[in-house]
């Protein structure tokens, strides 16, 4: 039961972490419409009025840099008044002291034992695709992080979406762009599925996460949520479905062999240039799918598909339209 169904009831106070993000501000919208309070964790508060969803700018504010939030008492000013956290922050490569272990393990583990302290729930967004063996150290520092809240004590809940959809994300417009390519270069081992959601749903499951009223203690197998859309496809054909939606003629699609490709993807992190890393290039080898999705378990319904048509309505359909800035590629990287 969501905080919405119980209009007498003190509404809750959830502390958004990366609220002004790709993920995050899809979550704020999502406790707003089901009346929590919302406090918008940010690096640099007073800057994101533009990044903002409708309705959020008179929402209070509070600065959170996971690189300086190393200890438990690091976190006591973020968590004041505080009922719930939804840690929607992440990095895809890495600056200064903005490290992966810092950031993705470190504070992470730092929050759980504040929020235990305190006992305040925890939702903490990560990745599908962690269970393969990883050399990325972006990927790796998601396993530990992981490792962290499960080991913790707190009220935990780890949400793991496959790649998402939206206007606005670093990603996905990067796909959008690709798929209007008439020549398209993709990594020849690039065969794993992924399993595409809307980021918009992806707050609304976060949101429902955070003011579920529990009335017993979950198991650890029910405190992980893997999310994925109704659609499995191999990234190629997922980029061929979203060009469908604009043009009907194919693109031409170029295999890039392993070894460049591999290359390539380091060549892209050493730039920072494109949302491809080497942690892509490890995650598109596999599948990156929920094996039980639990994306329409908390959305209450189906969720929508991605690129295609309304059904029965003969016409196109836009890709979702959503906020600004950040990465939605696999694993959706999630931060400010």
């Amino acid at each position: 039961m969501d905080q919405a169904d119980l209009p007498h009831a003190r509404r809750a106070v959830v502390l958004v972490l990366g609220g002004s993000g790709f993920i995050g501000r899809h979550a704020v919208t999502a406790l707003l419409v089901r009346g929590a309070q919302v406090i918008i964790g940010s690096r640099q508060p007073g800057r994101i009025d533009r990044k903002l969803p409708e309705g959020a700018l008179t929402c209070l504010r509070r600065q959170a840099r996971l690189e300086e939030l190393q200890t438990p008492d690091d976190w006591a000013a973020a968590l004041e008044g505080v009922d719930a956290v939804v840690n929607c922050v992440g990095i895809l490569r890495q600056r200064g002291r903005e490290t992966y272990q810092r950031v993705h393990h470190h504070a992470p583990a730092a929050l759980a034992e504040a929020c235990r302290q305190r006992q305040l729930r925890l939702i903490h967004v990560s990745a599908l695709g962690l269970n393969h063996p990883a050399r990325s150290r972006f990927l790796r520092s998601k396993v530990d992080g992981e490792a962290a809240l499960r080991a913790s004590g707190a009220d935990w809940r780890i949400v793991r979406p496959s790649l998402l959809d939206g206007d606005g994300g670093y990603g996905a417009l990067w796909i959008r762009r690709v798929a209007h390519w008439p020549i398209q270069l993709l990594p020849a081992d690039a065969v794993g599925q992924i399993a595409a959601l809307d980021v918009g749903e992806l707050g609304e499951a976060l949101a429902h996460l955070a003011l579920r009223i529990e009335t017993t203690t979950p198991d650890d197998r029910d405190r992980e949520f893997d999310l994925g859309g109704p659609d499995q496809r191999t990234l190629s054909d997922y980029i061929a479905a979203i060009r469908r939606l604009h043009h009907d003629k194919p693109a031409r699609c170029l295999r890039v062999p392993s070894l460049l490709a591999r290359l390539g993807s380091h060549v892209c992190d050493l730039l920072h240039w494109t949302p491809f890393s080497f942690g892509h290039w490890e995650l598109l080898r596999h599948d990156n799918c929920p094996q039980r999705n639990r994306l329409p378990e908390l959305l209450g319904r189906a969720p929508r598909a991605i690129g295609a048509a309304p059904a029965g309505s003969g016409m196109a359909a836009t890709p979702s339209i959503h906020g600004d800035h950040e990465v939605a590629v696999m694993p959706a990287p999630m931060g400010e």
